[in-house]
């Protein structure tokens, strides 16, 4: 059968195949598109009459929508050991991963103790995404489909807009047309050998300048050419990060990842934010008591012209700062409370208490002029 012809290399969501490659098992199928580029999810919580018609449009049109391949246990524990052998450099750290990859369910297991440690995640995230990409590659390569990921654009917002909708149109306006010619140049790259091989660039460094964090540039899914029985199937997340993308295949989101974890690190930050913030409201009630009467009548002076209860109140507010400040401090009250130390007491402890010994025993001794019993001879 014929399709439309798309007339510059099909953009894709990086991050979406990413996550329907980690997600794909025996129970969930993703199909990828190869006139379009959608992607399909076959969601078993559909029901039987949608399953039974998208079935057969897979069938009918089985050279246009491919299966994404599902990892087996040897590719997952793979993943893992390159990473360990590649990018973790404590002998501990490395020996407790191996233990678990190991293990029953080493996969879980594996992400549990990652996100436990904020030292190798960083890690972790930048090799799962370098791997995943080179995979992710090397499969659209075997199928032969021209595509750009999305992510590797640098053209604006509204220009990629465009190019999606007139994607099967043979005339477009000059913008349009040099969009397309820079995506049929980046498409290229995709077929080199770099792609699959990728090699830190030689000669000098570039300089370091402090980078600016800037929220990706995502446009909006356009697509003209689904099928009435693919629409309700269409896998269309906002996944606009690495991060986000777990390499679980049980949880669906990192924030369903985190929440399952046991002494997962996030959850004992904002234990520690939440003392932290009672104590500093503990502090600022003392100060408020401590800082005066203009702290409770605001700006104005109570000196001036203030009601006789204001000024009996004010007293009373007065009466009680004063009281708390000729209490006793809080350390006086805890180095009497604690039991003194054993032993000969130190010279500066001791001062105070024998001094009046000293006094006592140098009052009562007296020193005589001693005499000699030969006389001087003159």
């Amino acid at each position: 059968m014929k399709y439309p012809t798309a007339k510059n290399p099909l953009i894709l969501r990086y991050h979406r195949l990413m996550d329907a490659f980690a997600k794909s098992d025996d129970e969930r199928d993703f199909y990828l598109d190869r006139v379009e580029g959608f992607l399909l999810y076959v969601d078993l919580d559909k029901g039987i009459e949608e399953l039974e018609t998208l079935e057969k449009e897979l069938s009918e049109h089985a050279d246009r929508y491919h299966l994404v391949p599902k990892m087996t246990f040897y590719e997952v524990k793979k993943f893992m050991e390159g990473f360990v052998h590649e990018k973790v450099y404590d002998i501990d750290t490395k020996e407790k991963l191996l233990d678990i990859i190991s293990a029953k369910e080493p996969r879980e297991h594996f992400l549990e103790f990652i996100y436990d440690h904020l030292t190798e995640l960083e890690k972790w995230q930048q090799y799962y995404q370098e791997r995943s990409r080179i995979r992710i590659i090397e499969w659209l390569r075997q199928l032969n489909i021209q595509f750009v990921f999305e992510e590797d654009l640098d053209l604006n917002k509204n220009l990629v807009e465009k190019v999606k909708r007139s994607l099967f149109e043979t005339k477009v306006p000059k913008d349009i047309a040099g969009a397309r010619d820079a995506i049929l140049t980046k498409a290229r790259t995709y077929y080199s050998s770099e792609a699959l091989n990728p090699r830190p660039k030689r000669g000098r460094p570039p300089k370091q300048v402090v980078k600016v964090e800037q929220e990706p540039q995502v446009t909006v899914d356009i697509y003209t050419q689904v099928p009435v029985s693919c629409r309700q199937f269409l896998y269309i997340p906002d996944i606009i990060s690495a991060a986000s993308v777990t390499f679980s295949a049980k949880f669906e989101t990192e924030e369903h990842l985190l929440s399952s974890l046991r002494g997962s690190p996030r959850h004992r930050v904002d234990e520690r934010l939440a003392a932290l913030s009672e104590r500093l409201e503990s502090l600022r009630h003392l100060s408020s008591r401590l800082s005066g009467g203009e702290k409770f009548f605001g700006t104005e002076s109570p000196k001036k012209g203030l009601p006789s209860s204001t000024k009996s109140q004010f007293k009373d507010v007065k009466a009680e700062v004063l009281e708390e400040k000729d209490m006793p401090k809080v350390e006086a009250v805890v180095t009497e409370m604690l039991p003194k130390r054993r032993g000969r007491p130190r010279r500066e402890d001791a001062a105070e208490e024998f001094v009046g010994q000293r006094r006592r025993r140098f009052a009562i001794k007296k020193v005589t002029q001693i005499k000699s019993s030969r006389k001087k001879k003159r």
